[in-house]
């Protein structure tokens, strides 16, 4: 499989889970995430970086759900296209800044919707990166507690979804110390 494994859990119902080190616009996944706010904007961070690879097809999409059903509210997810990128699709978690009250939760709440989306889509699997950790500025023990108990969780709760793997897809760094601690 692509990219340096850190780390391997295997789940229920013969899923697993995997923290990689790697490039998310390279994952070997049928779709990924992204780190989106709720106006589908994407300036910066993984969200600009989706969005230049992708082509204007996705930003297009992203503004037409914007402009039908207003802002997506924190802890949601919606797809769109994947433009030129070689996925079926892109799912974009709104996850939420620091300050905004019970970040632990929100976080688990954008990435069980993006995962419930996947499934919706029959899709088989999935990478996400860090979520919040950027920009929104969550302190990364939170965040890094928040993506593996959201994979946890997910499966035992939503024993017939499609999904059989769950990538975290992030660079070297403090968010993947975090991370490797937490899977401790």
């Amino acid at each position: 499989m692509a990219g340096t494994l850190v780390n391997k859990l295997a789940l229920p119902g013969n899923r697993e889970f995997a923290v990689v080190i790697y490039d998310l616009l390279y994952e070997p996944v049928d779709c990924i995430v992204n780190a989106a706010n709720g106006y589908l904007s994407h300036g910066g961070g993984v969200a600009a970086a989706i969005s230049r690879a992708a082509g204007p097809r996705l930003d297009e999409e992203g503004d037409e759900i914007v402009r039908r059903s207003g802002a997506i509210p924190v802890g949601e997810a919606v797809v769109t296209t994947a433009g030129n990128l070689p996925f079926k699709g892109v799912i974009h978690a709104v996850g939420p800044m620091m300050g905004s009250g019970d970040e632990e939760n929100k976080i688990v709440k954008a990435l069980h919707s993006s995962f419930l989306r996947a499934s919706e889509k029959d899709w088989q699997s999935l990478s996400f990166p860090g979520i919040s950790s950027g920009i929104f500025a969550v302190p990364l023990s939170i965040c890094a507690r928040a993506y593996v108990r959201a994979v946890k969780e997910f499966f035992p709760q939503h024993p017939d979804s499609s999904l059989r793997t769950i990538r975290l897809c992030l660079f070297k760094g403090p968010l993947l110390e975090a991370v490797k601690k937490e899977l401790e």
